[in-house]
Formats: C-alpha cells, structure tokens, sequence
C-alpha cells in the first residue's frame, strides 16, 4: 500500500495511492471525519493495509502536484552517516572525512530541521553565498509507526510503518569546515522527500536496490544489502534511550557514488537534475536552483 500527500484545491490532502501509482482516493474516503497530515494518519491508524479499504476507481495522480509526504514532522529528521561500506571507503579517502574510520562502531547519526523538506519536482536551492560544494545522497528512509523507547533489534520491524526515499543535500565545503555534519546539511530546501511512503509488506529492507542520475549519468547504483549497520541496528541504537514517535523520519545513510567520490569531485551547480530511484518507492526528481 502507498501514500502520498498531494495538493487538491491548493490544500495538502493525504491520498492513497494505487499500486501502479497511477490512481489515488483521498484518505478521507477510507477514514471518515479524517482531516489531518501524514502525521496524524501515521497515529490514528497504525496498520493501514489491514485497516484502510478504498472503493471505485479513484481519480487519475496524473498532473497533480505530490508533496513530501511528511512535510511538517514534529521533531527532525534524524539521519544516519557513512553507513554503507563503499561509501564508507570512498568518504575516507575524498580529504572531506576527519575520523578516517571505514566501520564505526556506533551508527553516527545527525539531524535536518523541518525547513530542509521539499517535495518531488521542487527546486532545491543551490546556496552559492554560503557553499560551492553541494552534494546529493540517495538515502532508503524509515518511517516509525509505532513510537518506543529501548526497541531491540528483534523487534524493530513492527516498529516501521513505512518506506520513502529522502536526498540527503549536503554543502561539502561546510561539512569539512565545521568538523561535525549539521551545518553542511541543515541549508534550506536540502531534504527533497518522497513521492510516496510504502508499507512494509511491499518491500524487503534488506535487500533493495538505489540508483541516483545526475543530469542522466548514473552515479549511484547500490542495494542495501550493503549497509553497514541494519534498520534493526539502527533503530535499537536510536531507541536506547530517547523514545521513537510515530511518524518519525530515518534515513539510513547512502550509498557509494556521491559527487565527492570522484577525482576530481562532481559537486553540484544550478541547472542540474537529480534523479533518485529506489526500488518498490519511485522515483524523486528535483532540480538545482
């Protein structure tokens, strides 16, 4: 099952979404009296699939306008970094890493404030008074269903409602100044989400495939399966000891093929498109402004 938050008659409208994504039915139709954000869905029904029945052929997606599909979280999107083996390894040797560490031992986790967060097709702003290394990493993201403190790892699942895909835009050149990663990735409009949240009985986590297109030059072609730390891992570590809230947002680190990756770095300049894939999710465009 796939949700999106989509603008009908100028207003957000959380949708269901047909499992071409050609299709949707506002939740409404589903959930009567139903008037709130994804966030609010995320709370009030815990196991869609189960609960959420839509009826009729639902009304054509094509030429609506699809937001992130959580653009309002309560609290940051929480993110983990150098969380896939080869990036890992090409993090160390770009000169932008200071801990020359390729496994570390606890997931590095940082956060992106609310104001970071587009939508598929926004313009991401390229920043040039503040940065002139802008970077993007396509990150598999989690989203908490049920909230918790101290999950532990067998657990973990029945903790997520559902899968999107988030852009990890990052200012390189601050990230190295600063010596930590909030700076670099905290800029205006460097978190494009979405186009849709899937459930979990759609997707294996563990295995699922990433590819990233720069101006329609394949530059991250990954899976999964590569992660350093697991969603199990990750969300024990997180939980330990400050509680998970529905609808929390986890990216899950990217993967080798980043812009500075490569000799010499491919940083991003107004005009460029990206072009995130993640297998069983969609596919998110947005371009540098």
């Amino acid at each position: 099952m796939r949700f999106a938050t989509i603008e009908v008659n100028g207003a957000p409208t959380v949708a269901i979404v047909s499992s071409d994504s050609q299709r949707y039915w506002p939740v409404e139709e589903a959930l009567p009296g139903f008037k709130g954000d994804m966030v609010d869905l995320i709370r009030a029904v815990p196991n869609p699939q189960a609960t959420l029945k839509t009826s009729g052929e639902g009304r054509p997606l094509a030429g609506v306008r699809i937001l992130a599909p959580i653009a309002n979280p309560r609290r940051n999107v929480f993110l983990v970094g150098k969380n896939y083996h080869e990036h890992a390894k090409e993090f160390n040797k770009s000169g932008f890493d200071g801990s020359k560490e390729d496994a570390p031992p606890l997931p590095s986790f940082f956060t992106k404030p609310a104001s970071t967060i587009v939508g598929p097709n926004d313009p991401v702003l390229s920043h040039q008074e503040a940065t002139r290394e802008v970077d993007y990493e396509n990150e598999f993201t989690v989203i908490i269903g049920k909230g918790g403190r101290g999950i532990k790892k067998a657990d973990a699942y029945s903790h997520v409602w559902g899968y999107t895909i988030v852009n990890d835009v990052t200012a390189r050149d601050l990230q190295k100044q600063a010596r930590q990663w909030f700076l670099g990735k905290a800029l205006d409009t460097f978190c494009p989400m979405g186009p849709f949240i899937v459930t979990p009985d759609e997707i294996d986590p563990e295995n699922v495939q990433l590819k990233t297109w720069i101006n329609g030059e394949l530059r991250q072609n990954a899976n999964t399966g590569d992660l350093i730390f697991n969603i199990p891992t990750i969300i024990e570590v997180l939980s330990a000891g400050m509680a998970l809230e529905p609808g929390d947002i986890i990216a899950t680190g990217t993967a080798a093929g980043v812009g500075i990756g490569f000799t010499p770095p491919k940083f991003l300049k107004p005009g460029d498109e990206m072009k995130l894939e993640i297998e069983g999710i969609g596919t998110l465009v947005n371009r540098m402004q």
